[in-house]
């Protein structure tokens, strides 16, 4: 499914799990409660995704599209998200327990509530991110 070109599509509850889907072009593409754990979604285009309740353990996600995408209660636990684009995200809820988000762009990423214990937010853009009850990387909980 590498550079597949599938915007809009009603993926729903599906088993992608290690797929390939590099460039892929999924903008607006509905996943809610899919598995995707250890897929590879490097440089792919998921801007305003629906994602809820998906499952994307150890997926490569970075240098993705993710603008507006809707992560709420997704796992993202050991996702590399490097350089990702989250601006505007919701990813309330989310566990993102050892995630890599060096150098992503959260601008305005709604992620209250979400587990960061672990994650690497080194480089990270935070500004207007919502943080309320997230658990920090440290395991405090911010106010």
């Amino acid at each position: 499914l590498s550079k597949a070109n599938l915007p809009e599509a009603d993926m729903l509850e599906v088993d992608l799990s290690f797929a390939n889907l590099e460039y892929a072009i999924l903008c607006g593409v509905y996943l809610d409660s899919s598995n995707l754990t250890d897929a590879n979604l490097n440089n792919a285009d998921l801007s305003g995704a629906c994602m809820e309740d998906t499952i994307l353990r150890g997926a490569d996600l970075s240098f993705a599209n993710l603008s507006g995408v809707d992560l709420t209660n997704a796992n993202l636990s050991n996702a590399n998200l490097t350089d990702a684009n989250l601006s505007g995200a919701c990813m309330e809820d989310a566990n993102l327990r050892g995630a890599d988000l060096s150098c992503a762009n959260l601008t305005g990423t709604d992620l209250r509530g979400a587990d960061l214990r672990g994650a690497d937010l080194d480089d990270a853009e935070l500004h207007r991110a919502k943080l309320e009850n997230a658990t920090m990387p440290d395991g405090s909980i911010h106010e």
